[in-house]
């Protein structure tokens, strides 16, 4: 049976590692001695399962949607994500690293954001625990999720908007490795998917592999059986995904179809089709697929959703497509949309727009009727109201 965790190196497949200057060196070796004892140790364990349960209200329901099922003629499931504090699977990470950085005795936070949920969910956990909160946030985000950035400062983080580039994702996530570089002692960086150096891909993983623990739990009751046919997620960095299918990677009978932001196609130059165009290089300290021209630039990235233009993707989701374990389907800006109003119309949940792309890939799968399908709805759609509104 072949394994796709990551391996004793930080690396899945040809993919990962830690590529970190001199300076992060200490950081990263400090972190990866660490976090696995940290995570494993009764007392971290007891604490977080407490926050998830009586904080972020965890178990997420997994909810048999009837009139969607219907429509694409099998059984579908959705773990509702959506239904978490903060609104996103993104505070099911965030609880953690911050337990764990203060475990390490880190005072104050950093953080990345593009959809601006993972910044939330990092400025809720460091007002609960009291922890200083910085999240860097590109110019072109923080002017379309202007509600997210309200939120994070009346939860007390600074927020600091990102001119450089394409002033979106990696541009945040940029600034946050160089305030890291500056501030190594006294700082933790909390990133909120699973990309970045070793240990980060893992240790998100692990952190989200709540939402695939339920789902084994939650579908044995419903069904009498613990695997699902199909796994669906949506992937820009890969959290959700890595989280929904974390317990059934090495289950080859589980399918597992991903789906990554098309844009205005994945041939217009205007896309974030990350592991259909993507090329081997290294971004953020690992080793992955990036966009990039012919002599190895990043490519700027495009998607309607602001929490998928990311020009690279984690080194585990680019380690199943190269091993076709999982399928990955663009899905484009216009498929996302009419998916979101569909699920909206038929099942009265409004989802976030990361998650109406894997929604938009349902049409592209043959189902047969007896099929078990899950598929995880990272987040709700409050926060992308307006672009619907826009777009309707």
């Amino acid at each position: 049976m072949k394994n796709y965790q990551v391996n004793n190196e930080g690396y899945y497949g040809e993919f990962g590692g830690a590529y970190v200057p001199e300076i992060l060196h200490r950081c990263v070796e400090e972190l990866t001695k660490a976090y696995r004892d940290i995570l494993e140790s009764d007392g971290f364990q007891r604490e977080y399962d407490s926050l998830l349960r009586d904080y972020v209200g965890r178990p997420s329901p997994l909810y048999l949607a009837r009139r969607l099922s219907q429509t694409y003629g099998c059984k579908i499931y959705l773990k509702r994500e959506d239904l978490n504090h903060t609104g996103a699977h993104k505070i099911n990470n965030a609880i953690g690293q911050a337990l764990l950085a203060r475990r390490m005795g880190k005072t104050r936070i950093i953080a990345e954001t593009g959809a601006g949920q993972h910044g939330v969910a990092t400025a809720t956990v460091c007002a609960l625990l009291d922890m200083e909160c910085v999240v860097y946030m590109g110019k072109t985000d923080v002017e379309r999720q202007h509600v997210n950035v309200e939120k994070m400062k009346m939860l007390g983080a600074t927020v600091v908007p990102v001119t450089s580039g394409n002033m979106t994702l990696k541009d945040a996530t940029n600034e946050a490795i160089r305030d890291w570089c500056c501030h190594p002692a006294d700082t933790y960086y909390i990133i909120g998917s699973t990309v970045g150096p070793h240990p980060y891909p893992d240790m998100v993983a692990r952190l989200q592999s709540v939402i695939s623990r339920e789902i084994r739990a939650q579908l044995l009751e419903h069904e009498g059986r613990e695997c699902p046919d199909y796994l669906m997620a949506c992937v820009g960095g890969g959290s959700n995904a890595a989280g929904t299918i974390y317990h059934y990677l090495n289950d080859e009978r589980v399918k597992i179809v991903l789906a990554e932001a098309g844009g205005k196609g994945v041939e217009s130059g205007l896309t974030a089709a990350t592991i259909c165009l993507g090329r081997k290089g290294i971004l953020h300290g690992s080793k992955t697929l990036v966009i990039q021209d012919e002599d190895g630039q990043v490519e700027e990235p495009y998607s309607i959703s602001a929490g998928l233009d990311y020009p690279g993707v984690g080194p585990m989701h680019a380690n199943l497509a190269a091993q076709h374990r999982a399928t990955v389907l663009p899905v484009n800006d216009d498929e996302a949309l009419r998916a979101a109003y569909e699920l909206t119309r038929l099942e009265g949940i409004i989802p976030a727009l990361e998650s109406a792309h894997v929604l938009g890939a349902l049409p592209k799968i043959d189902f047969k009727p007896d099929d078990v399908v899950v598929l995880t709805v990272s987040g709700r759609g409050d926060k992308d109201i307006e672009t619907y509104l826009k777009n309707l």
